[in-house]
């Protein structure tokens, strides 16, 4: 029963890498032709009294020392945002540096924020 279904399982292989090869002979016959446009543009005769002022266009770049993320955060990858990233806590704090949600001073610090 083993050798039938390893059988099996081995011509479905072959057979399915046989095919997968193969080109795509229907697509190609139905090559659609694409019709190109030609757009004119005219320019309108400038008189000699008038004259054209040109405009000049800003373009203002803000250049951040905080680097930031696609949705907005800062990216802490960078040492500007690590420093920014430290706060002084208001009240007694844990043995890993945060605050102790325990003490009144802390929690009222964590409800301005």
């Amino acid at each position: 029963m083993k050798k039938l279904l390893s059988l099996i399982a081995i011509a479905a292989f072959g057979l399915t890498t046989a095919f997968a090869q193969t080109p795509a002979t229907a697509p190609a016959a139905k090559a659609k032709t694409v019709a190109k446009k030609e757009v004119k543009t005219t320019t309108a005769p400038v008189k000699a009294g008038v004259k054209q002022e040109a405009k000049k266009v800003e373009t203002k770049t803000t250049t951040t020392a905080a680097k930031v993320k696609a949705d907005g955060t800062p990216d802490m990858r960078f040492k500007e945002n690590k420093a920014k990233a430290v706060t002084k806590v208001a009240g007694p704090t844990k043995k890993d540096g945060t605050a102790d949600m325990r003490y009144k001073a802390n929690k009222a610090a964590a409800k301005k924020n």
